[in-house]
């Protein structure tokens, strides 16, 4: 086979999302494995090591096949990824969410940070032109339904889930830091600050940085850490709805 008809032979992405595959691609001994297989094992490896460490060979590994192996069921890392993610929405979490829309919407946003702190790789993983795999367009076509019928047109809807899911991913990738920063030190920010505590009463003078001191001791004290995902994620949610309602009334 000439290099020009084994690229004709090899399935498209969407061909691979959907599982639509040509017929030139279904032959030949493909025994032991499958395509799901393979993504299973590539999202394993990812939540384990990180995103980086997903390459063709550590995958065939994984697996117990020489890497050439996958090369017969996905073309490579890029697509694999995009496979990773099409399988992580098609399986997240869907919230229906009784109440109004900031109640539908919000639930919308936890259910994806939700996603983002049991995979954290798939934040930077995400991309700007949709997959439009079968687990991406289930996850659209529940998101868009939390906004629907309530004023704003189909472009409005759309711009405002990509930005309340844009506050998600940043509050999610913001989070995945500290859970490292926390990993690498081996001690809890209450530990950090207790033991920094006597250099920083000395540094941190309140009559020269007064509102520094008294804002950062206050909210210190009320998240017991100098940051709290949890309440990030919760205030940030809540003031992106408020920008939401104002283009809702604004009509």
């Amino acid at each position: 086979m000439t290099s020009a008809s084994a690229d004709a032979a090899k399935p498209h992405l969407l061909e691979l999302l959907w599982r639509e595959l040509p017929e030139t691609a279904r032959r030949g001994p493909r025994k032991g494995l499958t395509i799901d297989a393979v993504v299973e094992a590539a999202i394993e490896l990812a939540d384990a090591e990180g995103l980086e460490s997903v390459t063709m060979r550590k995958v065939a590994q994984s697996l117990g096949v020489a890497p050439m192996t996958l090369y017969t069921y996905v073309p490579g890392k890029s697509e694999l990824i995009v496979l990773m993610l099409d399988a992580l929405y098609g399986r997240m979490e869907r919230t229906e969410a009784a109440g109004g829309w900031r109640e539908r919407l919000a639930a919308v946003a936890r259910d994806n940070y939700a996603l983002l702190r049991a995979h954290p790789w798939a934040a930077s993983a995400s991309q700007t032109r949709p997959p439009l795999g079968p687990g991406q367009c289930a996850k659209y076509e529940h998101e868009l339904r939390a906004l629907d019928g309530i004023g704003l047109t189909d472009v409005e809807m759309d711009d405002a889930l990509a930005f309340v899911l844009g506050f998600v991913r940043a509050a999610a990738a913001e989070a995945a830091q500290a859970d490292t920063e926390r990993a690498e030190s081996a001690v809890s920010d209450r530990e950090w600050w207790e033991s920094n505590r006597p250099l920083l009463e000395k540094v941190l003078d309140a009559e020269r940085f007064p509102t520094a001191v008294r804002v950062g001791q206050a909210a210190g004290e009320a998240h017991e850490a100098a940051y709290d995902p949890a309440h990030g994620l919760e205030f940030g949610l809540q003031r992106a709805l408020d920008g939401l309602a104002a283009l809702i009334e604004r009509g």
